[in-house]
């Protein structure tokens, strides 16, 4: 036991205390199994066979050594859960340090998409203002029978949206993936400034089938 008062004695967290439990439990689980052979020897001295007091002294001074073993390992096993609890806090405590730190980087990062999203707001203002004159523009064309003279809206807009698009991570949340479906559709053919009909759209007033009636 000196050992592991020593040891118990310097223990500060844990992972020392579960250390030491663990000393403990094994010496503990050793005096359990000599019991069993001093109450064996005991019973062997009743009938004549050994000295009846030394063997009643040595099984009760293995009881005290059971009873103080399995007092320490409580007393022990108790000082761990509070250590245990005050690493959680502190650990807790760590992570709202770190989380107060993300929240501000947070902030920043919506007052940079605002930004951006207003930037964006603005080009598509101007967009949408040369396209409605490119339109008009080509309406005079066809008016004129100088169809040649015509841009084509599409062929710019293909131009200008080419290119790699960034891959989204592969844990985004839902409203992160709502939001970047929406800014691609601003990106891709058939989205919210390129609306087309279906391809797949239903023929209105198509002729059935002869041979079907």
């Amino acid at each position: 036991m000196t050992s592991h008062a020593e040891a118990l004695g310097r223990a500060r967290t844990a992972a020392d205390f579960a250390a030491v439990i663990a000393l403990l439990d094994t010496d503990l689980a050793e005096a359990v199994a000599s019991r069993e052979g001093l109450s064996h020897a005991e019973d062997r001295a009743i009938f004549g066979d050994g000295d009846l007091a030394a063997a009643r002294a040595s099984l009760d001074n293995c009881d005290d050594t059971i009873a103080q073993l399995e007092k320490v390992i409580a007393a022990a096993s108790s000082r761990q859960a509070i250590a245990a609890q005050a690493e959680a806090r502190a650990d807790i405590e760590a992570l709202a340090d770190e989380i107060e730190g993300k929240a501000a980087l947070l902030g920043a990062r919506w007052r940079a998409a605002r930004r951006l999203v207003e930037q964006l707001r603005e080009e598509l203002f101007e967009a949408d203002a040369l396209s409605r004159a490119i339109a008009t523009a080509n309406g005079l064309f066809d008016g004129a029978g100088l169809s040649r003279l015509k841009v084509s809206l599409a062929a710019i807009r293909r131009a200008a949206m080419a290119g790699s698009r960034a891959a989204a991570p592969a844990r985004l949340s839902r409203a992160g993936l709502a939001a970047d479906r929406q800014l691609l559709s601003l990106l891709g053919t058939g989205g919210a400034l390129d609306p087309r009909p279906s391809l797949r759209a239903p023929v209105v007033g198509a002729v059935k089938n002869p041979k079907r009636g």
